[in-house]
């Protein structure tokens, strides 16, 4: 077995192997002198959307971008509130915040950590209704909510249709966040079949940074929906409000995909089945492998999801030493979050404590996430669990108690 370290991720070896492809998308981007817009652009959109199975795809900065002009294009904005997920990078909130909203937080499942409908149920269900728009109010803010964000983390969906099922019944919007889930798969009952991310709610938001399953070489983002005023008004959004040049309709942002990073995403587009299976086979290894380990809490992947692994996610009460034990081993992870978004500091006015959302706060102290990305190798993948398995049995580590 190799001594070499395992990165947590590994960027350099697909960029190496995709060179030649990245420099003629940028020479040809160059030759054109079209770096704002044009065919690289819109032939990203087409593909993407097609690949998603949504009918439009808008492409702008960041994920960041991408949710605030999904959420904004839903017709979400000041006075309202959106109820969402603290287990998630802090973006999610940002975005709605930036829209104009407030942010309401409901607990994950702790086998899938994401969006427990059933949470979601018990908290729609406590609040009180406002009298002019039937719509239930934000226990925290008391202003009316309009919208759900259900995020699907680390490469898997949410259980879309108990989550849709609970949204229609109080009125409300459904939007995806989509940023860790290019490509994850979903088996819905109501649609007859498997769905992708980025067709299920009435709008997604993507995120194209360069360690996503499919990243661009620098920021980037994309808004994917089947409604045709919900596209067009985020295409405003992204470009200064602006229905035609210098014709502005609203007050937008500089919001834009760059044509640049457009040509490279296209490049990228067309590997991104055989990386997410790459992805999908690793994470079956290290299942089996880890399958003998029971100190280890393995990810959970429902009958009714195709997870893409942008992350491989792992539990263990004394995560924080086992992590030190692994870099210590030349085995580098990460934490993905461990501190929840409604106990960040600058949150702290919003009157969230600790044990305010207990399943999320049992989970993101647990959370460890191991080497996972296209063209990991076996052999990394046994080095990987071997170290586990020594720093388990170290004196440092202690085993979960029964």
């Amino acid at each position: 077995m190799s001594n070499e370290p395992v990165p947590f991720l590994d960027l350099e070896t697909i960029h190496r192997s995709l060179e030649s492809e990245l420099v003629e998308a940028f020479r040809t981007a160059v030759r054109s002198a079209r770096f704002i817009g044009g065919a690289e652009v819109d032939g990203f959109e087409e593909e993407f959307a097609k690949y998603c199975g949504s009918t439009y795809c808008i492409g702008v900065a960041s994920g960041t971008d991408a949710l605030r002009f999904a959420l904004m294009g839903a017709g979400v904005g000041s006075g309202d509130a959106v109820v969402t997920v603290a287990h998630t990078f802090i973006a999610t909130v940002e975005a709605i915040s930036q829209s104009g909203a407030t942010t309401e937080f409901v607990d994950v499942d702790e086998r899938t950590y994401n969006m427990s409908a059933a949470a979601l149920d018990e908290y729609l269900s406590g609040c009180r209704v406002d009298e002019k728009t039937g719509r239930p109010l934000g226990r925290r803010t008391g202003r009316p909510i309009k919208a759900i964000v259900p995020v699907h983390l680390y490469g898997q969906m949410a259980d879309m249709d108990r989550l849709e099922a609970v949204a229609e019944r109080y009125g409300l919007m459904v939007i995806e966040d989509a940023c860790q889930a290019h490509g994850a798969e979903y088996r819905s009952r109501t649609r007859g079949g498997w769905v992708r991310a980025g067709s299920v709610g009435k709008a997604a938001a993507f995120s194209f940074y360069p360690g996503k399953n499919l990243g661009a070489c620098g920021e980037a983002g994309a808004v994917t929906t089947n409604d045709p005023a919900l596209a067009q008004t985020v295409r405003m959004l992204r470009d200064h409000g602006q229905s035609r040049k210098y014709y502005h309709e609203l007050e937008g942002y500089n919001g834009r995909l760059d044509a640049i990073q457009a040509a490279f995403l296209r490049v990228k587009l067309r590997h991104l089945e055989q990386w997410n299976a790459s992805r999908r086979a690793a994470a079956e290894q290290y299942h089996m492998a880890l399958s003998g380990i029971s100190e280890i809490k393995a990810p959970f992947e429902p009958e009714y999801s195709r997870a893409v692994y942008h992350l491989y996610v792992v539990r263990h009460p004394e995560r924080d030493r086992l992590a030190e034990e692994l870099k210590a081993a030349g085995v580098f992870t990460g934490f993905h979050y461990p501190v929840p978004v409604h106990l960040q500091n600058c949150y702290r006015d919003w009157g969230y404590v600790a044990g305010s959302l207990p399943v999320t706060e049992r989970v993101a102290a647990d959370i460890l996430s191991l080497p996972m990305f296209p063209g990991l190798t076996s052999s990394a993948q046994q080095r990987v669990v071997s170290a586990l398995q020594t720093a388990l049995a170290s004196r440092n580590v202690l085993t979960p108690s029964a």
